[in-house]
């Protein structure tokens, strides 16, 4: 069966994550904030009336910077260590037949931005810029089952520890004077708890320097451990960054 009807973005979403590197792989496991903006065939106030009475919403969206690379039949899930294969359709992997995702999300308020209609939302797992197809309110007795098995990823990830350099400290401090960057402290916690790194390398020494952009900087960092050789992440700086 095929669709004749185009399905147009109604909605661009604004992130603080400004590569796919980081970004949490599931929805509301860091609580960063942004903006879903709507399209201009949509940006009325009535497209949103009576939206703030729910708490949650769904966002559909594509994936559009896979949508090249085509999909695959099977692909490794970070949860499995990235050696062994599920079926596309058993994952949430970005590399899909039609590059069609779904997140549920935070609200927190309808506001007006450049003359835009947007809602105010946190918990997403978006990078910046992806388009989104639809918003749809989250039900909580319908969308929430408490008995539900969740396969290989029926536990929330378990979070690394975060350790700031003294010189990292003295710059997050300076730039949370700023209204964009109060929540940063926050933000890299969050993101790099996640230990972002591909499966591969968490199981060997890993001496690699690594840059996650967040906002409009490059945050630095690298694997490190303490004396009983408990690994922790370290962030040694920012920078702003080439991705603003």
């Amino acid at each position: 069966m095929t669709f004749t009807n185009q399905i147009v973005a109604v909605a661009t979403c604004r992130t603080p994550y400004k590569q796919k590197f980081g970004i949490p792989r599931q929805p509301g496991l860091v609580e960063a904030r942004g903006y879903v903006e709507l399209e201009p065939h949509v940006n009325h106030i009535d497209a949103v009336r009576g939206i703030e009475q729910y708490s949650h919403l769904w966002l559909l969206f594509c994936f559009h910077e896979n949508l090249a690379q085509g999909w695959k039949t099977t692909v490794r899930p970070p949860r499995l260590g990235g050696n062994e294969k599920l079926g596309v359709f058993a994952t949430r992997s970005t590399f899909r037949p039609n590059g069609i995702g779904q997140s549920v999300v935070k609200l927190h308020g309808v506001v007006q931005r450049k003359g835009k209609v947007c809602l105010e939302i946190s918990g997403m797992d978006l990078v910046d810029g992806t388009p989104i197809i639809d918003i749809k309110p989250y039900i909580p007795f319908s969308d929430s089952i408490t008995d539900a098995v969740g396969g290989i990823a029926q536990d929330a990830p378990k979070l690394i520890s975060v350790v700031y350099s003294d010189n990292a400290k003295a710059q997050i401090e300076r730039y949370a004077q700023q209204e964009t960057y109060t929540d940063l402290a926050v933000l890299i916690r969050g993101v790099l708890g996640q230990d972002p790194r591909p499966a591969y390398k968490k199981a060997k020494d890993d001496p690699k320097l690594y840059q996650v952009a967040l906002y409009d900087l490059d945050v630095f960092w690298q694997m490190a451990a303490d004396e009983h050789d408990q690994e922790y992440i370290l962030v040694l700086e920012l920078k702003p960054g080439k991705c603003g």
